[in-house]
């Protein structure tokens, strides 16, 4: 079943749940079970609600197919708890619920949470008063008025030119008549700049109900953009904010296996589950999450744009909603990012988990303290889930520095420098993000795409055991023999001949003598 879509908002969440449990309500199928020599009509066993609510969920573009079968029966807990779900004797409350034949029913009353809603007269003026702060906060002092104020987020492209002229020509015969810009100014502009590229991205009328704008603290965007290694990465001033030097060992240890020289100390059975149990244990105890509870509904609102045709669109607006984030919660998301992704693509990485793959268990153990709300909210793991495992894959791009935004905010100053613009609502003169969007393909085109990706995934890991030098020949031919059990159609071609596959070890193919060899008898004369 497809999801139906829930808009961008406040409380997406709350909606979110509603949309499912009306889902699992009209569509799980009901019907007569036997139990202790008693039948029950118009129920279902545990086992089947499961099966159901796992292909739900994974259809459902909210969560997608990285949804586990633990984490459905998590959430069917959850509906037992909140009385969604009753057993077949009408008590519920408890988690009580496992992945067996227990039975259970749907109660008559609604299970659908209505989210709070603020008094009409408070937010009356929580708008007035924002309307006010926003004035006071994009107000520049001492700049002249000789350019008319223009309404809306941007000028036209035909006003800009103009303008453009005009300031070019005036700068010409005024060099000099340039106005120091405060650091407070600097600090407004680049708040107001990564707003208005984060509203037209998400390409919502107001930010209001997914963000406070008082939260922004610009200086905190300015540090991430400025301050930065080779690699992207963060670095901070302070290392008493930084991660303790034993995680950022046992992390690169991980993160570079079985490569690594950081740690000197010998290995041992386990030895890596140990490692990574570790760092697992200081992330998870961190006192809020690394995007933090006052982003939650910001973040929680994007993850309606993961999806196939607006991946481009969830990217950018990750990379700019990253930026609002504290300096040392920045580094500790792309650091973190980093050692999972690496560690998900690791053919050589032993297992850590006995029933999990290991981007299951990254997912799985890491997702809570990348996104969580202050109170608990039902589909916190699912939705957590979605957002660590789309950022794992695309955390080179959604981390790293956009330039378009430094060119955006520099121009901006300048022209308030030389006072063409009187305060930063006049209008942007650089470029917004211009988006082409895919048509809309049919559910058969769609699985043959998912197929095809699915297949060069699989190539793809195939080759990097082939080009693999550090892995031992034997246990390299103990790898490619099990993925061709399990792949036989991709092996073989890529290995169509028995020569071509010899190759690769540098063996000469055996010829397999024949098993009975006649000889053609010899007929003598019987003449002397």
């Amino acid at each position: 079943m497809e999801s139906r879509g829930v808009p961008p908002g406040p409380y997406r969440a709350t909606k979110l749940w509603n949309e499912v449990t009306t889902s699992f309500r009209a569509g799980m199928p009901l019907r007569k079970h036997r139990q202790h020599f008693k039948k029950y009509g118009n129920c279902f066993t545990a086992g089947e609600a499961v099966d159901w609510l796992y292909d739900l969920l994974r259809n459902n573009s909210n969560f997608g197919p990285e949804v586990t079968r633990q984490q459905t029966i998590q959430l069917l807990r959850k509906f037992l708890k909140n009385h969604v779900i009753e057993d077949i004797k009408g008590r519920w409350g408890s988690e009580n619920v496992d992945d067996n034949n227990q039975l259970f029913r749907f109660p008559a009353t609604s299970p659908l949470k209505t989210p709070p809603r603020r008094h009409p007269e408070l937010r009356r003026n929580n708008i007035e008063n924002f309307s006010k702060d926003k004035d006071s906060i994009f107000k520049l002092r001492n700049l002249s008025r000789r350019t008319p104020k223009k309404h809306g987020l941007h000028l036209s492209q035909e006003k800009a030119e103009k303008i453009k002229h005009e300031i070019i020509n005036e700068d010409q015969e005024n060099a000099t008549d340039n106005r120091e810009l405060s650091q407070e100014d600097v600090e407004e502009v680049w708040k107001y700049v990564i707003l208005i590229y984060l509203q037209t991205i998400l390409g919502v009328p107001s930010l209001e109900e997914v963000i406070n704008p008082k939260q922004v603290i610009p200086q905190y965007i300015m540090y991430n953009m400025a301050n930065t290694s080779k690699h992207g990465v963060v670095i901070l001033q302070n290392k008493s904010d930084d991660l303790p030097h034993w995680v950022l060992s046992a992390m690169k240890c991980l993160a570079n296996w079985p490569r690594s020289n950081d740690m000197n100390n010998p290995t041992y059975v386990g030895f890596e589950r140990d490692v990574f149990r570790t760092i697992a244990d200081y992330f998870l105890d961190l006192p809020e999450p690394l995007l933090t509870f006052e982003y939650y509904e910001l973040f929680v609102n994007i993850l309606g744009l993961l999806q196939p045709h607006l991946e481009r669109v969830a990217i950018d607006a990750l990379q700019l909603c990253c930026l609002l984030l504290p300096p040392p919660n920045r580094r500790k998301l792309q650091l973190l990012m980093r050692m999972i992704s690496r560690m998900s693509q690791n053919v050589d990485m032993p297992k850590l988990h006995d029933a999990m793959g290991t981007r299951s268990l990254m997912i799985h153990t890491f997702s809570r303290c990348v996104l969580c709300c202050a109170e608990e909210v039902d589909l916190d793991e699912l939705l957590a889930g979605r957002l660590v495992s789309f950022l794992m894959d695309h955390h080179q791009e959604i981390l790293q520095v956009p330039s378009y935004l430094q060119t955006a905010v520099e121009k901006h100053l300048d022209y308030l420098k030389k006072g063409h613009i009187e305060n930063p609502g006049d209008g942007l003169f650089a470029p917004l993000p211009t988006y082409s969007y895919c048509k809309q393909i049919s559910a058969q085109e769609f699985d043959e795409q998912k197929v095809s990706t699915s297949q060069a995934a699989i190539a793809e890991l195939l080759e990097n055991i082939i080009k693999n030098r550090s892995l031992p020949l034997k246990e390299k031919r103990k790898k490619l023999k099990q993925f061709q059990k399990e792949y036989p159609l991709i092996y073989q071609k890529r290995f169509p001949t028995t020569e071509s596959e010899a190759a690769l070890f540098g063996d000469k193919p055996t010829i397999k003598q024949p098993m009975l060899i006649l000889r053609k008898p010899k007929f003598r004369s019987l003449r002397y």
